[in-house]
């Protein structure tokens, strides 16, 4: 059977190095992965393959930034010919970015089934453009992989087929579970920082309607810095939100008592989330990573698609419109525990998603 697996943003690339170790083993299964360039930055793409001893892809697209509409657009023209050549058995696409959406559209024309990793998951909210896009995959899709049954159940509530729909966890578990104890060995953010274990908060910003909205992001960071007099706030800056408070003043970020960082590799994310006091993020990702690791998390959103998260007190909301409201919701997070469940799978889901394929291919 041949795959091809189409990524372009740095979640997809751990994700995607946990699936393509499963494919690894078997002799019956051919991979192709195909890197977009939706991320470019080098902290944002290269190094996670380096951190996970993945192989590099085999091809890179290079399709870089732009609108929503030209980067998708780029996207497709870029693939049609890969498709082309490679001829796969399979679509394997992951979560909900553009890369997403682009590699299912181009799959859908030419005819090759689809499969979706991280299937079903909802915020309920079409202003985002991952709803629009994690939507239109699943009702492209011929295979859905759904991490919870909350996915399962929204897969369903939206009248897809359920031969088309596997419950198997979540791909990020898997990682979280391999690559913890070697984040801790071969990681050495912390000492490089001169934090103590439990004695900061990580934040990251990135998101379009945070970093789009001047007023927004400003109440962002003026919370954060209130938040810097009582534990230390470390922030490694998607270069979208560093562009966007460049522009606010000269040496802006010179005078932040925030410590900004450079976007850092996987392992030093994950050391400082297993350490951190607590998580004060816009994505979705680093949500469920901070449950892995046992530790409290604020989500800058009105809504989430991790809505278990929230359900059971390991993810709390804040509309980040006011600086006030952030800093409560912070100070309120700090020091406190969910409740003990289990909410994404066994640790397996890579190898289920493969065998799976196999299975009906």
């Amino acid at each position: 059977m041949k795959v091809l697996t189409v990524i372009g943003a740095r979640p997809q690339f751990v994700k995607s190095a946990i699936v393509s170790a499963a494919f690894a083993v078997r002799s019956d299964v051919k991979e192709t992965v195909v890197d977009t360039g939706q991320h470019y930055d080098p902290n944002m793409s290269s190094v996670f393959f380096n951190d996970m001893a993945a192989g590099p892809p085999k091809y890179s697209l290079n399709v870089g930034s732009g609108s929503h509409a030209q980067q998708t657009a780029k996207m497709l023209a870029a693939l049609e010919p890969v498709f082309e050549d490679e001829a796969p058995d399979v679509l394997l696409v992951y979560g909900d970015t553009n890369s997403t959406l682009a590699g299912a559209l181009c799959a859908a024309k030419l005819h090759v089934p689809i499969a979706h990793v991280e299937a079903g998951l909802r915020s309920f909210n079409r202003r985002m453009p991952e709803e629009v896009n994690r939507v239109m995959v699943d009702h492209l899709s011929d295979m859905l992989f759904a991490p919870t049954t909350v996915a399962v159940h929204n897969l369903e509530h939206e009248g897809l087929s359920p031969e088309k729909v596997h419950l198997v966890g979540d791909v990020m578990y898997d990682a979280s579970l391999r690559f913890r104890d070697e984040a801790a060995r071969r990681s050495d953010v912390l000492e490089k920082l001169e934090l103590a274990p439990g004695g900061y908060i990580l934040a990251t910003v990135h998101r379009a309607e945070n970093t789009g909205t001047d007023a927004r992001l400003r109440e962002i960071f003026a919370a954060l810095e209130r938040t810097t007099e009582t534990l230390p706030v470390v922030l490694p800056l998607h270069p979208r939100t560093r562009a966007v408070v460049e522009q606010w003043e000269v040496n802006a970020l010179d005078h932040t008592a925030i410590h900004v960082l450079e976007p850092v590799g996987y392992l030093d994310m994950v050391q400082l989330e297993a350490n951190s006091a607590a998580v004060v993020t816009d994505s979705g990702g680093v949500q469920k990573e901070a449950y892995f690791y046992g530790v409290p998390c604020v989500t800058l959103r009105e809504e989430t698609e991790w809505t278990e998260l929230v359900d059971s007190g390991w993810n709390r909301l804040v509309t980040p419109d006011d600086a006030d409201a952030i800093v409560s919701v912070i100070a309120a997070a700090v020091g406190t525990v969910g409740t003990p469940s289990e909410l994404y799978g066994d640790g397996h889901a890579s190898e289920a998603i493969v065998n799976l394929l196999v299975r009906k291919a």
